[in-house]
């Protein structure tokens, strides 16, 4: 008796060290896959503004400041050498301290001097490098840069009809599908980058911004010239992986320039190519 319950004894031992040897040997196998996707957390929270993980971005759509260009409403298109006025700089500073509640995190500029100068109010108090794009530059107008454009609503058929279809442009002349192919491209570009983070902001042009407002609302490229984008103001647009782009604001600004007392006056007749080609800056 003694032998056979020393043999029981011994067979339950053997059961149970069998099956602690079960649990470590399914332990030692799962722990690699473990420590794999402990691993990958922890990489993904160290990328967390990696563009192979980030998930939502919201995109600043900025546009310069005033220039006397645009008092003047004389057509700059891609020339150099057309800076803010004092007018345009005190926007430009009001505009980047109403942003100080935005984490921007990258800063991309047309180079042309009225947006850069207006992105270096943006970078001041921010550990930014002001980054450069030429294909966020201005509309290319060709010879009509630096004519006023009432002179050439009196003057050119030519202008007034790129006025009324800016779908179609003469030889040398820039279409709005031109324009939007080429900066869509370069934002998408910039926003595929792993430093650009989720709070990109593009200093630009009037005509550049309705383009780019219009490609991410589903507009129509010709819709884009009915945008008005203000002197200093920033439209944002969210856009989240797996989901249709989200126009979250169009043209505003802390102090709006369509925003003014009415006062009486004699009442103007404003040719419609005029009206509409003042944007055109």
């Amino acid at each position: 008796m003694q032998k056979r319950s020393n043999l029981t004894g011994f067979l339950y031992a053997c059961k149970s060290w069998l099956h602690l040897l079960k649990i470590y040997l399914v332990v030692a196998g799962r722990f690699p896959g473990w420590r794999k996707r402990i691993q990958l957390r922890l990489h993904n929270r160290n990328n967390e503004g990696s563009a192979h993980y980030r998930m939502k971005q919201t995109l600043l759509f900025i546009r310069h400041g005033q220039t006397t260009w645009n008092i003047d409403h004389r057509l700059p298109g891609q020339l150099p050498g057309v800076p803010l006025n004092d007018m345009g700089r005190q926007q430009a500073a009001r505009l980047a301290e109403a942003l100080t509640v935005l984490p921007i995190s990258a800063i991309i500029s047309s180079p042309l001097e009225r947006a850069r100068d207006t992105a270096a109010y943006l970078a001041l108090g921010r550990n930014l490098e002001l980054q450069l794009e030429p294909a966020l530059m201005d509309t290319d107008v060709g010879p009509w840069a630096g004519q006023k454009i009432e002179e050439l609503s009196k003057n050119d058929p030519a202008w007034k009809a790129y006025v009324k279809d800016p779908t179609v442009a003469p030889e040398g002349i820039e279409t709005f599908p031109q324009v939007q192919r080429r900066v869509v491209a370069a934002v998408e570009r910039w926003c595929e980058q792993d430093h650009i983070g989720d709070y990109p902001a593009f200093i630009a042009h009037a005509d550049v911004i309705k383009l780019l407002v219009a490609h991410y609302a589903g507009l129509e490229v010709a819709c884009a010239a009915s945008l008005f984008i203000d002197n200093a103001s920033v439209s944002l647009v969210e856009v989240e992986k797996d989901q249709p782009p989200r126009v979250v604001s169009i043209g505003w600004s802390p102090h709006p320039g369509w925003l003014k007392a009415p006062t009486p006056e004699e009442p103007l007749h404003v040719d419609p190519a005029q009206e509409t080609g003042e944007q055109k800056t």
